[in-house]
C-alpha cells in the first residue's frame, strides 16, 4: 500500500544571552561542571525566579523573523515531569499563551505553518561513563525557544528532505537575526520529530510517533527515513502503530521505545505562581522590528539584483553569516562582487569547514583578488599566497614581493620569450594552424608561463599568441 507521510518538528534553540532565563548565572558553554549554578536554577526552596528581559526580546525577534503574530500577553507555566537533569522536577515553560503564534517558513515551493514559538528554560546535561551517570546543571535554566510546526494544517512537511531544508533555513534565520548561534555540536539546536503515516489520499491522520532530542541534521534525516520504513512495515503486515516516544540511537541507526501515550495532559501544566504575565506593547514590538538585522531572504534579493550574482552564488555566500559578513566587508574595499564571490566560494570556504573562523583580513584578501584581476599576480600564485598568509599577521603585498610572484615583466621581455617559444615549438604551432585545437594553444601558453616563472599575465600571453599564430 502507498502512504502519505506527515511530519511535525519541535525545534529547540538556546538563545544568545549573557545570563540564564530566570537568574543571573552565566549562560556560557564549556565552563567547569556545575560552576554556573545558583539556588534559583537549582530549584532550592524559597528561591524565586526573575525573568530575563533580553530573552523575551530575543524570542519576539525570532517570531518576527518567521512572520509570527506576537501575543500581547504571554504566560509562563510549570511543565511537570521528573528526570534527573531537571532540578526542580518541573520546567518553566509556556503552553496556553506563548509569546509567538501563527508563523510560517518557506521550504522549497510551500509555506510550512508554524504553530508557536515559546520561551522556556533548558534542562541540565546527563553525562554517562560506563555504569556511572553524572549531571552538569550549568545548562539548566539557559533560555530556550521551542518552535512547533503545525502538522495538522496544510501544507505540512512530507519527507526527510523537506525536514532538513526546514531546519537548515531555520538555523540560518536564527543566526542572521542574532537570536541564537545554533551550533549543533554544542547542543545549541536540537529537534524532536513526529512522524505518522496514512493511506494515500486519506484525510484522516495516522498515529504519530515522536523521537526526542535528535542532534545533527544528518541524524534527523536518518531517523525520519528509519521511522517511515518501520511504520510502513508494521502497517503492511496488518499491525497498528502505537503512539509512543522513541529514542534514536545514531550509532546503531535505529530507535527504541522510551514511553507510550504521552500527551500534554501528562505534564499537568498550570500557571507559575512565582511569575507575572508578560505584557508586550505595540511600541516594544515596533522597536524590535526597527532594529532587526537584514535576513537571508532580503540579502539574497540584494545580492542577485544589485550585485548581479547568480542564485547559486548568493546561496553559497549566505549559507553562513560569517561568510556573508566577510563578503560585505570585502565589498566595501573592492566593488567587484563576482570576483569576490568566486574566490570566497572556491578558496575561503575550502579553508573554513566546520564553521572555522575566516583567518584572513578583508584587506589582505581583497589585495590578492584585485592583484589577480589586474594581472599583477597569477591565479595559482594568488591561491598559494592566500594559503601562506592564512591564520597569520603577514601582509599580502609584502609577501608577494618577497616570493617574487608580482608580475614585473616588460612587454619587450614577454615578446622575446614569445618569439623563443614559437621558434622552439614550431611543429606544435604548425599543428595548431591545421587543427585549431584550443588545447594546443593552452600548451603554448603554458610554455611561456613556465619560461617567465609565472610572472607574465596568462590572459595577455594568450591574446598575443593567438594574434601571431592566427
Amino acid at each position: 500500500m502507498q502512504y502519505d507521510v506527515v511530519i511535525g518538528l519541535e525545534v529547540h534553540a538556546e538563545l544568545k544571552t549573557k545570563t540564564k532565563c530566570f537568574c543571573s548565572c552565566k549562560n556560557a558553554y564549556g565552563s567547569s561542571p556545575n560552576s554556573n549554578c545558583c539556588p534559583v536554577c537549582m530549584g532550592f526552596p524559597g528561591a524565586l525566579p526573575i525573568l530575563n528581559k533580553i530573552a523575551v526580546e530575543q524570542t519576539i525577534r525570532a517570531g518576527l523573523a518567521l512572520d509570527c503574530e506576537i501575543n500581547k500577553t504571554a504566560i509562563f507555566e510549570r511543565k511537570n515531569y521528573f528526570y534527573p537533569d531537571l532540578a526542580k522536577a518541573y520546567q518553566i515553560s509556556q503552553f496556553e499563551k506563548p509569546i509567538c503564534i501563527n508563523g510560517h517558513l518557506r521550504v522549497f515551493d510551500k509555506d510550512i505553518p508554524i504553530n508557536r514559538i515559546h520561551l522556556e528554560e533548558d534542562a541540565g546535561k546527563l553525562i554517562h561513563q560506563g555504569n556511572i551517570s553524572m549531571i552538569d546543571y550549568n545548562r539548566g535554566g539557559v533560555p530556550l525557544i521551542e518552535l512547533v510546526t503545525d502538522a495538522l494544517k496544510e501544507p505540512h512537511i512530507e519527507s526527510a528532505e523537506e525536514a532538513i531544508e526546514f531546519l537548515t533555513k531555520l538555523r540560518q534565520i536564527y543566526v542572521y537575526a542574532g537570536v541564537a548561534d545554533c551550533e549543533v555540536e554544542k547542543g545549541q539546536m536540537r529537534a524532536d520529530v513526529n512522524v505518522s503515516l496514512r493511506p494515500k489520499g486519506s484525510k484522516e491522520f495516522g498515529t504519530k510517533v515522536e523521537m526526542k532530542n535528535i542532534m545533527g541534521f544528518k541524524s534527523v534525516y536518518r531517523a525520519i527515513k528509519y521511522e517511515i520504513e518501520r511504520q510502513k512495515d508494521i502497517l503492511d503486515d496488518g499491525g497498528k502503530i502505537v503512539q509512543e516516544t522513541r529514542r534514536w540511537d545514531n550509532d546503531k541507526g535505529e530507535s527504541y521505545t522510551l514511553r507510550t501515550k504521552e500527551n500534554s495532559e501528562d505534564y499537568r501544566y498550570f500557571p507559575d505562581p512565582d511569575l507575572l504575565a508578560v505584557n508586550i506593547s505595540d511600541a516594544e514590538i515596533a522597536k524590535i522590528k526597527e532594529n532587526m538585522p537584514p535576513l537571508p531572504k532580503k540579502l539574497k534579493e540584494k545580492y542577485i539584483k544589485e550585485y548581479n550574482l547568480t542564485e547559486y552564488d548568493a546561496d553559497v555566500i549566505l549559507a553562513e553569516k560569517e561568510i556573508s559578513d566577510f563578503f560585505n566587508d570585502c565589498l566595501k574595499i573592492y566593488d567587484k562582487p563576482k570576483s569576490l564571490s568566486n574566490w570566497i566560494a572556491t578558496e575561503v570556504l575550502a579553508k573554513t569547514k566546520n564553521r572555522e573562523q575566516v583567518k584572513v583580513s578583508a584587506e589582505n584578501f581583497v589585495w590578492i583578488v584585485k592583484a589577480v584581476d589586474e594581472g599583477k599576480v597569477q591565479r595559482n600564485a594568488g591561491k598559494e599566497l592566500l594559503a601562506s598568509i592564512w591564520g597569520t599577521d603577514l601582509i599580502a603585498e609584502e609577501e608577494a614581493k618577497k616570493k617574487g610572484i608580482m608580475s614585473g615583466l616588460s612587454d619587450d621581455v614577454v615578446e622575446k620569450i614569445l618569439d623563443k617559444i614559437l621558434i622552439e615549438k614550431g611543429e606544435v604551432v604548425s599543428q595548431y594552424k591545421l587543427e585549431k585545437d584550443p588545447k594546443i594553444l593552452n600548451f603554448l601558453v603554458g610554455q611561456v608561463m613556465k619560461e617567465t616563472r609565472g610572472k607574465a599575465n596568462a590572459q595577455e600571453v594568450m591574446r598575443k599568441l593567438k594574434e601571431r599564430v592566427d
